[in-house]
This record gives C-alpha cells, sequence and structure tokens, in this order.
C-alpha cells in the first residue's frame, strides 16, 4: 500500500516512515518543515513541500499518488503554548486537518490513521488509563485533539471514513542505529532534555513540582518508544478496509516512570550526573498519567519490544551522543 504521511520529516513521523518501508509498503511524506528535518527523510522517499491546509496543493497527490491510508502527524504540541496562543492552535490542529479531510474527500482516499493524545483524558480519577475512560482535556492542545476525534466519528459516520486514533502516551526514544531521534526547538520533552543538561548542553534541568501524591513527589508519566508507536500504525491497516471502522486505542507501556527516575537512568545510562533543580508545578501537569495497553496488544497483536525505560533512554543516548546538535552536525 501506499501511505502518504503528513508530518513525516518529524519526530514520530520519520521514525513511522522507517516502519513503513520495513513492512514492505511504500510511504510518501508531506510536510511543510516548520519543525521537520530534511535529512531525517530516508533516500529515495517521494516527498512533497507544502501545507496540509491547501486543498488544491494536498488533493493532486493524493491523486496522482494512488495513495491508500494517510497518516497525520502534522500538529502543534506545546501544551503551554496552546494556553497562551489558543488560536494558533485551533488553525493548525482542527481548521488545516478539516483542510485535509476535505481534500481526502475530494479525492476518494478514505482511510486515515490519527496522532492524538492522551491529554485528552485530563486529570482523570482513575488510572491507568483506558479506551472507555470520559475524554476531558484541559488544555487549548488537548481539546483540538479530542475535537479531531469527535469529528471523524461524525465522518465515519455520513461518509464512510475508515479511521485509528492513536493516543499516545510519551514518546520516547530514537532508532537503535543512531541514525535519527528527537530534535525540537524547543525542547520540551523529559529524556531529551535531561542528556542535554548531562552533557552540559544547559545549565541545568528544572523539576517542575515535588509535592504530588506519588511515590517520590514528582509526576508519573508512561514512556513508550517511537518505534513502537510507529509499529502500532501499521498494524490497524488491514483493519480499515470495512467503511466506516471507528478504532482507538492508548498506546503506553502501563509502566510508569517520575521525573526522579528519568534523571537516575539517564545519569546511569551516560555515566554523568544530570544537575537539577526543583521548581514549582507547572499549570496543567496532572500527577500521574499512564496507559493500559490491553486493547492495542489484544486487537493489534502490538508487541512492546522496548517495555523498560532502561532500553528506551539508552537509544535516547546513542542518538544525542552522536549528533548532539541534532539533525545540524
Amino acid at each position: 500500500m501506499k501511505i502518504l504521511v503528513v508530518g513525516g520529516a518529524g519526530y514520530i513521523g520519520s521514525h513511522c516512515v522507517r516502519q513503513i518501508q520495513a513492512s514492505g509498503h511504500e510511504p510518501v511524506i508531506l510536510d511543510n518543515f516548520s519543525f521537520g528535518h530534511r535529512d531525517a527523510i530516508p533516500e529515495g522517499v517521494s516527498l512533497y513541500e507544502g501545507d496540509i491546509g491547501d486543498i488544491d496543493f494536498v488533493q493532486p497527490i493524493l491523486e496522482n499518488e494512488a495513495i491508500d491510508i494517510v497518516m497525520h502527524f502534522a500538529a502543534l504540541i506545546n501544551v503551554g503554548e496552546s494556553t497562551t496562543d489558543p488560536l494558533k492552535y485551533y488553525d493548525n490542529n482542527v481548521a488545516k486537518t478539516i483542510r485535509l479531510l476535505q481534500a481526502m474527500r475530494a479525492a476518494k482516499v478514505e482511510k486515515i490513521i490519527f496522532s492524538s493524545s492522551c491529554t485528552i483524558f485530563g486529570d482523570a480519577a482513575e488510572m491507568p488509563l483506558h479506551e472507555e475512560l470520559p475524554l476531558q482535556s484541559f488544555s487549548s492542545y488537548g481539546q483540538t485533539k479530542q475535537d479531531i476525534e469527535v469529528l471523524l466519528g461524525y465522518c465515519a459516520k455520513a461518509y464512510g471514513l475508515s479511521y485509528a486514533c492513536f493516543r499516545y502516551f510519551n514518546a520516547s526514544g530514537a532508532a537503535p542505529d543512531g541514525s535519527i531521534g528527537e530534535d525540537h526547538e524547543p525542547e520540551t520533552h523529559l529524556i531529551p532534555l535531561a542528556i542535554q543538561a548531562a552533557r552540559g548542553q544547559r545549565k541545568k534541568l528544572i523539576v517542575f513540582g515535588t509535592d504530588y501524591p506519588t511515590p517520590d513527589g514528582t509526576c508519573l508519566r508512561d514512556y513508550v518508544h517511537v518505534n513502537d508507536i510507529s509499529r502500532a500504525h501499521i498494524a490497524t491497516f488491514d483493519k480499515l478496509d470495512q467503511p466506516g471502522t471507528e478504532l482507538h486505542y492508548n498506546l503506553g507501556t502501563g509502566t510508569p516512570a517520575s521525573v526522579l527516575e528519568i534523571i537516575q537512568v539517564v545519569q546511569e545510562v551516560t555515566g554523568l550526573e544530570v544537575p537539577h533543580e526543583f521548581g514549582p508545578r507547572r499549570d496543567g501537569d496532572v500527577p500521574a498519567a499512564y496507559a493500559y495497553p490491553a486493547k492495542a496488544i489484544a486487537e493489534l497483536s502490538w508487541k512492546i519490544e522496548f517495555s523498560d525505560i532502561k532500553s528506551i533512554v539508552e537509544t535516547a543516548w546513542k542518538w544525542h551522543k552522536n549528533h548532539p546538535n541534532g539533525f545540524e552536525k
């Protein structure tokens, strides 16, 4: 099959492109390079540079490339920024996705895999998080993901669109061979921030909050390797054949780690000290968020290859050690 990977030069998208190739399918990349990296694209993969909000640009790609499935990774993801600039997030994550769906409908492409987020569950009273819990986003970022999930449901019923929504927990790690990895500007994710602090690329790591109702007082999160996430997407290909199929999966390992545990593991893997200091809680941070991944495991035969945090950090360290400045060597 031919897969249009929207945002295929970004962190998760670029890893998914390689997993698509490994599975024997053909990826085609669409990216505007606002955050993606050209060096993350494998040689020989078809690339279109442009915006998903431009129907006149996207529709001919879908038609001329005879795309079977669209994978959508092209979202803004900074929760804090979404709070201060919600219009920016609704324009990119909602309005442009609507136009992508309109282009798909015009081109008669009827399958989409959507990159959602565990933030749609908000501060859930129940843990671990399973698919049947109510959705209660409390950031505009999370709400944009929730809104698209709802819209996809309506499109399935009205047009026969088949879709899969994956609620990621904390996507982490890098390609095991060190060829590609995480390179954000600004960086907001804990593992790369801790590695950068250990390498002296930033003065220190700030631990936001030490008084949460968790074993060591810091937030608990579920870190899931980016390759494991990618393989779950591919496992839905054959499940989208029936028109109007609606799939929702939480993707995490089900084993959370605290901020202090991540610091400890980074120190163990790198052999370097992670300078850090404690600060106040950040608005919007929940004490704990981790998955109950049984549904994806059962229905997709999904196997979590990187099941412990040390193996994930080891892949991230290999990438950062070999590419200290990311893709700009």
